[in-house]
């Protein structure tokens, strides 16, 4: 190997001139070299195999002229010509042999197959590519392009059926017997369709993409045209969908991302749409005869049929409705979604006000009722519609007739046939494709306009449609649509039948009660649909918020057929873009924003959150809602005790001790008085004056990188804050301490000692403070440190901390805002696992689980030194509600088990990270009890990598997982969830974790230049 590069250097000296290190690239037929020159360019020499037809070759270059010369600005290398300006110059090789060499320029970016993930975006982008390029070669004459007998010329595929017998698994000979059959039957359409120069062979190994991590994935370069031919432009896309589909997590919707990417860049005609999916199915059939074929000549390479797994991965899922594929398709380019659309709606439209009133009376002035996510809260349980009060839905709209709206987004579907994954958080069919009118059980339906019977049946499923009707249309030039009329008396199904005459204006339902029905509250829901193709077995009447192009073609808004306007029952969810935009204009521009593409949430249920499109998401961040979202117990005290009143601390009320003791039942018994303030930030602030007042000091100890708050004090004590690069800075009154972090600290797990050795930076801390004047008020510390990267401390710190501040007369305050209340499973407070008596502890948000509210708890003696004769009040923190709402918290930790949950999940959690962390580089350090974890990521020289933890965290949010990142360097995913979740969560978490994780591969920061080969962006030359 090293001197066939070697000679090839030679030559390549001798020939263009470059001094460079070659590679040998793969190639099945030819030699390639990868050209890494001293002039800092990067090539790639293609040696042919000798007797190559120079034709073919010359077809190559040509073409690549043709492009640059047409459209320079698309991803296809340069032909380098030798120094005597010959593009494909012929020389000997080792062996004495002619060989045609060609020198192209070396196209940045790794290869599709490579590049993870391959999102819409990115598809996209690549149809484009392919569109640009197609209609650049539109215009491109050569005589290399008639490739007869060649087996990669689509058109040309049908050759594959004299060799199905060579598929010996008798189901996946019938699966490529069936695709050969519709192949065929396209086949005049196909050859009726113009031929062009195509580039034929756009596999995930020919197409190179840049952007690592969170930059945005582009094509950079479209290689390797050995397979040119001329054929219908359709087939580039047939050709190029089929390896954008394989394993990919949502196939049909990266096809039309690929369609709709080509189109916008080369307008393609309705019927070349509708060839694109039997062309792919067709390509892969070609591929993987192909192979087999290859495997017998070549019993001994196992890589030709494993090649083949993606492939019938793809070939055998059940789940993609191919028959709605030409739909879906034309829809991703805006056109319409069969033929006849146009006339559909046309004809809807000019009829609107002449239809027969379904419900014998004008709808114009009937009210309309919201289900949706925004302005409902129907069901109290997003992921279950119990039968009683899918019964009562819309109650609150009264029992007159009043109607529900299409493309809204509603969470009253809530039963897993709903979702179209495996978890809660899985993507789910939520927006409405229907017009509901809610009236009295019983009321006749009468027809709107003359049709035929195509279904009538009895769905009797738990929330199905009852009786159901779907009828058949025709416009005057023949053109058919149908109307579905769902939660019927199931008695029409015994009086009519398929193929029944249905006149306009004729009675010919009525509607059912909730025992007849599905289970619903009395309606019909009203539906229009154009075609029936791939709907036939399931017509969806709810659609997924994020295939809306498709289903608002497919099943447009029934409005006109009510004689109604199409806005009147049109929902249009609030715009996020217009809040995000309010938000800049109104909010100050410091108040940040989770994820490069931020959430806008609307309703929550005890772990999950969802959006103003019913979209759910798993949160595994928010430690606020302590026992859930919208707990119902939360709920009714404080709508209970708004009925009542709502007063403060000034007056007796026994919901104020009752909270107290209940507190106090969880610490030890030295701490005895309670303050009920707003927040954890006034808790601290409150801490300090306590401190100050007990000791008489000013002085205070805290670990670095810590966070108490956002008021002047608590910002003072908090170096997360005054030390960022345009903070206020540390007051003279702060000493820090290093944060008690053994796995990148100073002391590491392998030192025995190590609790002690950190313990002991506190005393040159207490010597710094008195050295400018200040006694010891006291130590601060989150007892397990949170924005400093969920950090346990060594056991015995914290005692050894205590003895050292109490020695120099302070205090030790122990912030447990983010450890308290049974978060870490096995302890109640993190000063318990460290064997710790603090003189304060404090509580915040989750102690309201959303209600602002923040308590302190103290000694009796440190409190009789603040009671100094000036009234302490806090309007709202020991208000009644504010006091209801706490003790409910704390009961409901108890009541529910939480405590123990967190025990349970957080091993659950923590042994399966531990696994990940074992198979994944990048994964430095996995630590943390029960529900408060932190996982470390690293760069593979072991520093810490906020980019690598940036992209992790927003994907894990594309993958429908929220979880936080921390650190002073950014790079600690934060992972600590209400205490409600449960094992499939869990289990959601660490899936999702190891494909993001996949995704992250072998990356490393930008290396340094060396100077001797220079690196593209390395700014030297």
């Amino acid at each position: 190997m090293g001197d066939l590069n070697a000679y090839w250097a030679g030559k390549l000296r001798q020939n263009w001139g470059l001094e460079a290190r070659l590679t040998r690239l793969d190639g099945e037929y030819d030699l390639n070299f990868l050209v890494e020159a001293t002039n800092g360019q990067d090539y790639v020499l293609k040696v042919m195999r000798a007797g190559c037809d120079a034709d073919l070759v010359d077809l190559q270059i040509k073409t690549l002229k043709h492009l640059d010369t047409e459209a320079p600005g698309l991803p296809f290398p340069d032909v380098v010509s030798d120094l005597n300006g010959t593009m494909l110059p012929e020389i000997a090789d080792a062996d004495g042999q002619p060989r045609l060499a060609w020198l192209l320029e070396r196209m940045p970016g790794q290869c599709f197959a490579r590049s993870v993930p391959k999102n819409e975006d990115l598809i996209l982008k690549l149809g484009r590519v392919l569109g640009a390029t197609d209609r650049v070669l539109e215009a491109f004459r050569h005589k290399g392009l008639s490739r007869a007998d060649f087996k990669w010329d689509l058109t040309q595929a049908g050759w594959i059926v004299d060799q199905l017998g060579a598929i010996s698994d008798p189901a996946r000979r019938a699966r490529l017997q069936q695709i050969a059959l519709e192949f065929d039957a396209i086949g005049d359409q196909l050859n009726g369709l113009p031929k062009q120069a195509i580039h034929n062979d756009a596999n995930d190994y020919n197409i190179l993409v840049e952007g690592e991590l969170s930059e945005r994935r582009s094509v950079s370069g479209l290689i390797d045209l050995g397979d040119m031919c001329a054929a219908p432009r359709v087939c580039e896309l047939a050709i190029a969908g089929a390896y954008v589909v394989l394993d990919h997590p949502k196939p049909e919707r990266a096809l039309a991302a690929l369609v709709r990417g080509y189109h916008a860049t080369n307008r393609l005609r309705p019927d070349e749409i509708d060839l694109i999916w039997p062309l792919l199915q067709m390509r892969l059939a070609v591929s993987v005869v192909n192979s087999t074929l290859m495997a017998a000549e070549n019993p001994d390479d196992p890589y030709v049929t494993i090649s083949q797994a993606p492939a019938w991965r793809f070939l055998a899922d059940a789940k993609i409705n191919g028959a709605l594929m030409p739909a879906r398709l034309r829809a991703a380019c805006g056109l319409p979604v069969v033929d006849g659309a146009e006339r559909v709606h046309t004809y809807l439209s000019s009829h609107r006000g002449h239809f027969a009133q379904m419900f014998g009376q004008d709808l114009s002035d009937a009210p309309m009722g919201s289900l949706s996510v925004e302005n409902s809260t129907w069901p109290q349980n997003p992921f279950h519609m119990p039968l009683a009060e899918a019964a009562r839905v819309g109650e609150e709209f009264g029992e007159g007739l009043w109607l529900g709206y299409y493309n809204e987004p509603r969470l009253i579907y809530a039963e897993p046939g709903f979702r179209k994954g495996p978890w809660k958080a899985s993507d789910r069919r939520t927006v409405h494709l229907a017009v509901d009118v809610f009236a009295p059980a019983g009321t006749v339906l009468h027809a709107p306009l003359s049709g035929r019977v195509e279904v009538v049946e009895n769905r009797d499923a738990h929330l199905d449609y009852g009786g159901v009707v779907i009828l058949h249309h025709e416009t005057p030039e023949g053109d058919a649509f149908y109307t579905l009329y769902g939660h019927l008396d199931p008695e029409v199904s015994e009086r009519l039948k398929p193929g029944d005459p249905v006149a306009q204006g004729a009675a010919f339902a009525r509607l059912g009660n909730a025992s007849q029905n599905g289970g619903w509250a009395p309606h019909v829901h009203f539906q229009l649909a154009l075609t029936t193709d791939g709907m036939q077995a399931d017509w969806p009447g709810v659609a997924d918020p994020d295939e809306m192009e498709l289903w608002n073609a497919v099943c447009p808004n029934p409005a006109a057929l009510l004689n109604l306007s199409d806005e009147k029952v049109f929902y249009r969810p609030t715009d996020k873009q217009a809040i995000l935009q309010d938000r800049r204009d109104h909010f100050g521009g410091n108040l940040s924003l989770t994820y490069d593409d931020p959430v806008m949430l609307v309703r929550g249920w005890k772990h999950h959150l969802f959006d103003e499109w019913g979209r759910p998401y798993l949160d595994a961040y928010n430690n606020v809602p302590h026992v859930g979202h919208a707990h119902p117990r939360i709920q009714a005290v404080a709508a209970d005790q708004l009925k009542r009143m709502n007063s403060n601390t000034r007056y007796l009320h026994p919901a104020q001790t009752a909270f107290a003791d209940k507190i106090l039942s969880k610490l030890p018994d030295h701490l005895e008085v309670c303050f009920f303030v707003n927040s954890g930030t006034e808790a601290n602030e409150l801490a300090l004056r306590l401190a100050r007042a007990h000791t008489g000091a000013k002085g205070i100890v805290t670990p670095d990188h810590g966070y108490h708050g956002n008021t002047n004090a608590a910002v003072a004590i908090s170096a997360y804050k005054f030390n960022k690069p345009r903070g206020v800075g540390q007051a003279d009154w702060v000493e820090l301490v290093e944060v008690a972090n053994d796995y990148r600290g100073s002391f590491r797990r392998d030192d025995p000692d190590r609790a002690r050795r950190f313990a002991d930076l506190v005393d040159p801390a207490i010597e710094a403070l008195q050295a400018k004047g200040h006694d010891l008020a006291g130590f601060i510390a989150e007892t397990f440190p949170s924005v400093g990267g969920q950090i346990i401390p060594p056991k015995g710190y914290l005692p050894a901390v205590y003895e050292k501040i109490r020695a120099a007369g302070g205090v030790c305050i122990a912030d447990e805002v983010q450890t308290g209340l049974g978060r870490l499973g096995e302890h109640y407070f993190g000063f318990e696992h460290q064997g710790a008596l603090p003189d304060i502890v404090v509580m915040g948000k989750p102690i309201g689980n959303g209600h602002p509210l923040g308590v302190l708890v103290t000694t009796k003696e440190i409190a009789q030194s603040f009671d100094n004769g000036i009234e302490f009040f806090s309007t709202f923190g020991g208000s009644t509600l504010s006091c209801r709402i706490g003790k409910e918290v704390l009961d409901i930790v108890d009541d529910e088990g939480l405590q123990d949950n967190a025990r349970t999940m957080g091993v659950r959690l923590m042994e399966g990270l531990k696994q990940i962390e074992a198979e994944f580089a990048c994964v430095g350090d996995v630590r943390g009890m029960g529900l408060f974890v932190g996982v470390d990521l690293i760069n593979p020289d072991g520093s810490e990598s906020g980019e690598i933890c940036s992209y992790v965290k927003n994907r894990m949010r594309d993958h429908r997982i929220l979880i936080g990142s921390e650190g002073p360097k950014d790079n600690i995913l934060k992972i600590r969830p209400p205490l409600t979740i449960e094992a499939e969560d869990v289990d959601m978490i660490l899936w999702a974790l190891r494909e993001v994780l996949a995704e992250v591969g072998d990356y490393s920061p930008a290396l340094e230049c060396d100077h001797d080969h220079h690196h593209a962006g390395c700014g030297c030359c």
